[in-house]
């Protein structure tokens, strides 16, 4: 059997570093995105289907064409505040084109699915550490769009023998240690990359959304995993369900929480410079922490996190940040005046 690997989403920040990874450890993959927020320079040289979820004929086109080991699902809307004022685009996107995306899998007898969910399904925590037994009631739609597909697989696992693995990311961050690939949301919303566009003069202002939260410095707080060890996760999920593993539901995270101040703290330390920043209203949909126990991971993947430490994060985010920066400014007039924009 051919060692293909259909990365749906393979241009966005986490898919991308996905194929790298998969690319580095003997795998073929192919990408399938709508370039809608991925970048199509961000594959490098992989195969690039430009296409979307919701394209039944596509689908089944591609996957007559290729015989895949398993499809690994990155291609969701994934801001808090614009799935509460844009319900629909959420579950149009992240619940219906998933839904079609596993019917034509499930048709062409493609029967392992590794799914990039998310700690929004936990709602507002009730403990300090969130495990995977913590109930689920997610308070806004992105999250509410993730537990649903997360429903749906439990379903076709017992009617149609899908082997599934849902990986609830915390907060992904930092960026490959080679600087070939780098965050790049349009517009950013990110916090670590925020802080490089103020530092840069991208971006007028940093804002914090909200200083009266329950934590100590009245800043939200959550788990940042690095963007590799998430990708090392996926590889180990994938080799589990290959490998005729049971049905895998864990947390990516580190257990270890930053605030909000304590992440701009990092950035002017390992930078070396001081962050100028300013409060504002809490965004729609935020909670006051989010930390992961990853311990299931653990046992389960046999994965422990490598690069998380917040300062490694942060270092690798800024030389692949930097790094990008340049190659844009050296090739046109265009990409620099979009940059200054």
């Amino acid at each position: 059997m051919s060692n293909k690997i259909l990365v749906v989403g393979g241009a966005g920040y986490i898919g991308s570093h996905m194929v790298l990874t998969l690319r580095q450890n003997g795998y073929i993959p192919i990408v399938l995105d709508n370039l809608s927020t991925g970048h199509r320079d961000a594959v490098l040289d992989a195969e690039l289907i430009v296409g979307d979820m919701n394209d039944t004929a596509l689908l089944m086109s591609i996957m007559k064409q290729h015989e895949f080991k398993a499809i690994m699902h990155f291609a969701s809307y994934i801001e808090v505040g614009e799935s509460v004022r844009l319900p629909f685009k959420y579950y149009q996107n992240n619940v219906c084109a998933t839904l079609n995306l596993l019917e034509v899998m499930l048709k062409n007898n493609v029967k392992h699915f590794i799914f990039s969910s998310t700690a929004a399904v936990y709602g507002e925590p009730k403990s300090s550490l969130i495990t995977e037994s913590h109930p689920l009631a997610p308070v806004n739609p992105y999250g509410r769009s993730k537990w649903m597909v997360e429903e749906m697989l439990k379903d076709f696992a017992k009617s149609d023998g899908l082997r599934y693995a849902v990986l609830r990311y915390f907060n992904a961050a930092g960026a490959d240690q080679s600087a070939r690939l780098a965050e790049r949301h349009e517009p950013e919303s990110h916090i670590i990359p925020t802080i490089f566009q103020v530092l840069l003069g991208q971006r007028h202002d940093m804002m914090v959304f909200g200083h009266d939260y329950p934590t100590a410095d009245g800043t939200c707080i959550r788990d940042f995993i690095h963007v590799t060890d998430l990708c090392q996760a996926h590889l180990l999920a994938l080799q589990v369900l290959l490998n005729k593993g049971d049905h895998i539901i864990c947390n990516l995270g580190t257990g270890r929480g930053y605030s909000v101040l304590e992440v701009i703290q990092s950035v002017s330390k390992v930078l070396g410079k001081r962050i100028p920043f300013k409060f504002g209203p809490r965004r729609l949909g935020d909670v006051a922490i989010l930390v992961a126990d990853a311990t299931r991971a653990q046992q389960l993947l046999q994965w422990a996190p490598q690069y998380s430490d917040l300062d490694t994060i942060v270092d690798h985010a800024f030389r692949a940040y930097i790094s990008h920066h340049q190659r844009l400014t050296n090739t046109t007039s265009c990409a620099i005046s979009t940059i200054a924009s």
